[in-house]
């Protein structure tokens, strides 16, 4: 390790490191505008001045130059002050007097590092230069003269979206950062870029002249649009989101989100159920929680428990999952089921069920098979850490599925799961690289496993698993990529059919046939409503979609923001969300209205806290007691041998921006939606 000397102080730092970085291990700050910890370095901005010696007489930019053994470093010399100075004057030459306006007042980086290097006068009396705005599309704001060159964006958007869509012509004065041809920008993370950008070049359209950050509360928690799990910072004023924001975790999302992540919030401001309804004369009229529970209480009065079922949506905590559970129990019904797609998972293997290598894990993985999976629009984060991987080479990369722009190159083997057998049954090529490979990574997901054949295919991926050893003390390479934020709590609490109980096509069926009388929707919206035919339909949730319409009675319940809850991520991660605010109207955390029914309906739940309702996870299953810690599952024998499809494999995502009733619910994401359509009709 090569030791320098930092502003008179020796230390050792590991080579290979920057100066920059180096003064970061010293606690020395480092202005700084165009280097990014995770983005390659530019050097354009020249802010990082630094003196060095030896070496030549003129300071240096120390994030683009390594340290060496018995180097000495000044960073507050009169030589880098004057520098630093220097640097700060040249950038507000052009820079615009509208901080008064701009949304990025108040948490600009131009406007803290003016406050330290800048003067308090201007000796430019030109007329400032002027640049065009750009449309980047619905989600990104861009006021291009305040853009000081710094290419954060384009590096971005290169390197971690994938999309190489933007770009810088022009030298100068000249320079823009531009799409050439102007259109949207097609990524599903393109509101990163506004987090990147030092000054206010690019904003928040949909946030624009909303709010200002220190009218703010911040509230940290978790996302549940997808099964990833981001950990995210929720700004709320008085009751209303008005943004959410990433929080940085290395393990699970670095320091990204996506953009169905950070903008369907104003979903949640419509459609909202903010009151009970029962159906009197063929319509939903609102009513008392006392009249709602007095029907529900009428009609399961001396039914049989074999004529109950019970379905759980994409979003729910897992509170309210075993306090659901524990009450069909109490009522005597076995058909229970969190799997409203059909996945074709079991319960009892934790190992069949989790991304087992953890995200983490795909920084280690060196060759990656994809069977039924297309993760860009299933999980963007995630897949932008499988481009990561790519990039820092000796990794191969294919699928089996539908085809797809993934962002990286991938081999496509084939469409369904005959490739998968002719894989196992080695008459496919890629098998070879797969063995030699130190750490393989199998990726299933649900286009592989929400089918008819789907117990098959997870036994066939499973026996690939085997034969690859990728299974093993040091190394678990089996990993199933959810889609619903809520379904591996779901398995890890045993919300699967009971003895003799019905699934969720068993469930429709039943109501088809008339053999089930009343059926229970927890927050359970993406079902063929229609199915249901004359059953009783209780639906408990927060906004007035499918299954709200198709109720019979309906319980108001809180969205992800207004409730505090624990969700287990697609790796089997627990982690708490927080409340950010309160449900609106007679709306109530659904656990607490489980409550409540259960002692309408004398079936009292021991349970009266949510402290209470946690330790019970803890009793049905000890992972609830270990929180944000990933570790692989047993192992052990599922899946289902037998015979597979011809039919390819389909994702179950059509359509990334509205998979949910909060996304369905957004103008944002419909205007979004309409932007991507738009788009690909021009290609």
């Amino acid at each position: 390790m090569p030791k320098v000397k930092i502003d008179g102080v020796e230390m050792e730092v590991p080579a290979g490191i920057t100066v920059l970085q180096a003064c970061e291990l010293a606690g020395i700050e480092i202005p700084r505008f165009c280097y990014h910890e995770r983005l390659s370095i530019a050097g354009n901005c020249r802010m990082c001045l630094v003196e060095i010696k030896p070496g030549p007489p003129k300071p240096q930019a120390s994030c683009a130059l390594p340290v060496a053994d018995k180097q000495e470093i000044f960073t507050q010399t009169p030589m880098v002050q004057k520098a630093r100075n220097g640097v700060m004057e040249f950038l507000l030459i052009n820079h615009p007097l509208d901080c008064p306006i701009c949304d990025q007042g108040g948490e600009c980086d131009l406007q803290d590092q003016a406050m330290g290097y800048g003067f308090d006068r201007s000796r430019f009396h030109e007329n400032k230069r002027a640049v065009p705005d750009k449309e980047l599309g619905p989600l990104v704001k861009t006021s291009m003269n305040r853009c000081i060159h710094c290419t954060r964006c384009i590096r971005f958007a290169t390197e971690v979206a994938g999309v190489e869509e933007l770009g810088a012509t022009g030298r100068g004065e000249s320079m823009e950062v531009t799409t050439y041809v102007e259109h949207a920008l097609s990524t599903e993370l393109a509101g990163n870029l506004v987090d990147l950008c030092p000054v206010g070049a690019l904003t928040s359209k949909p946030y624009a002249f909303e709010a200002r950050s220190w009218e703010l509360s911040k509230t940290e928690s978790v996302d549940v649009m997808d099964a990833l799990g981001s950990n995210i910072r929720i700004d709320t004023r008085g009751a209303q989101v008005m943004r959410v924001l990433p929080r940085l975790n290395d393990e699970v999302n670095e320091e990204w989100i996506s953009d169905k992540t950070r903008h369907a919030i104003d979903g949640l401001r419509h459609q909202r159920l903010d009151r009970p309804y029962v159906r009197r004369g063929g319509k939903l009229v609102e009513a008392t929680w006392d009249e709602a529970f007095g029907a529900i209480e009428a009609k399961l009065k001396g039914l049989d428990g074999t004529k109950v079922a019970a379905i759980t949506g994409d979003q729910c905590d897992a509170e309210s999952m075993v306090a659901l559970k524990d009450l069909m129990t109490a009522l005597g019904s076995p058909s229970v089921d969190c799997r409203q797609d059909g996945a074709k998972l079991e319960a009892g293997v934790r190992g069949s069920y989790i991304f087992n290598a953890g995200v983490h894990g795909i920084d280690k993985a060196d060759a990656i098979l994809l069977i039924g999976s297309d993760p860009r629009r299933e999980s963007p984060v995630l897949n932008a850490r499988l481009r990561k991987r790519y990039l820092s080479g000796h990794c191969v990369i294919a699928t089996i599925g539908p085809a797809a722009d993934l962002t990286y190159p991938a081999e496509r083997l084939g469409a369904g799961p005959a490739t998968l057998r002719d894989l196992v049954d080695g008459k496919l090529g890629f098998l070879e690289k797969l063995k030699a490979a130190k750490h393989p990574l199998i990726v299933v997901g649900m286009g592989a496993l929400a089918r008819a054949d789907g117990a098959a295919v997870l036994a066939l991926a499973r026996d690939l698993a085997e034969q690859l050893k990728a299974v093993r003390a040091d190394w678990n390479g089996f990993a199933v990529l959810h889609t619903a934020a809520a379904r591996v709590a779901g398995l890890d609490l045993g919300l699967v059919p009971g003895e003799g109980g019905r699934d969720v096509a068993g469930i429709l069926a039943g109501c088809e046939k008339r053999e089930i009388d009343v059926v229970y929707l927890l927050a359970a919206d993406e079902l063929d409503m229609g199915r249901l035919g004359k059953a009783f339909v209780i639906y408990q949730g927060h906004h007035g979609d499918a299954g709200a319409h198709r109720a019979d009675v309906v319980l108001p319940g809180a969205a992800y923001t207004e409730k505090p809850g624990t969700y287990v991520n697609t790796e089997g991660r627990v982690q708490l969300g927080q409340r950010a605010g309160y449900p609106p109207g007679d709306a109530r955390q659904d656990w607490a209205v489980l409550r409540a029914l259960s002692e309408r309906l004398e079936k009292t739940l021991p349970y009266d806290s949510l402290e209470q309702v946690r330790a019970r996870l803890v009793a049905v299953n000890p992972s609830f007691a270990v929180l944000d810690r990933q570790a692989a599952g047993a192992w052990g024998e599922f899946g289902k041998g037998g015979a597979v499809s011809d039919a390819p494999f389909v994702s179950p995502v059509a359509n990334f921006y509205m998979t949910c009733p909060i996304s369905r619910a957004s103008r944002t994401m419909a205007d979004c939606t309409a932007s991507r359509v738009q788009l690909m009709a021009a290609e």
